[in-house]
């Protein structure tokens, strides 16, 4: 467990020194990256399709990334996502061009989308990218 975290770390440590309104979806019951970046002033929101989860500190929303509330991300220079399933990668994806964020994804173990998008690496692990803004 203790070797997660240190991946989480990384990928917070890494968002928290690039973006200024980064948001978390499928936050779930591990906050670890999003604490990291609010720590920096960096972290917008979380989201998750499941009511109800709290994280002290941090601001959660129910939203579905399949039916996305765009209010929700509105002004997000970054959307990520740790350890979604492969499933939610293509609506993270159109949401990411819909509200000009970029995009960035640790995945589970060796599973990536397609050609796995532009890979960023921040140390320890690698991210990659699906979607880069446009302005």
């Amino acid at each position: 467990m203790c070797r997660y975290k240190h991946i989480e770390q990384s990928v917070g440590g890494y968002i928290a020194g690039r973006y200024r309104q980064a948001v978390e979806v499928g936050i779930g019951n591990n906050p670890v990256a999003a604490r990291v970046i609010a720590a920096a002033g960096g972290l917008m929101l979380c989201t998750d399709i499941r009511p109800g989860i709290q994280h002290d500190g941090l601001t959660v929303v129910t939203d579905d990334i399949f039916e996305p509330d765009l209010r929700l991300y509105a002004g997000a220079d970054l959307i990520y996502a740790v350890r979604p399933g492969v499933e939610m990668v293509p609506p993270l994806m159109a949401l990411a061009g819909r509200v000009d964020s970029d995009l960035l994804v640790y995945h589970l173990g060796c599973e990536i989308y397609e050609d796995g998008g532009e890979v960023v690496d921040c140390g320890p692990v690698l991210l990659h990218r699906y979607h880069r803004r446009r302005s």
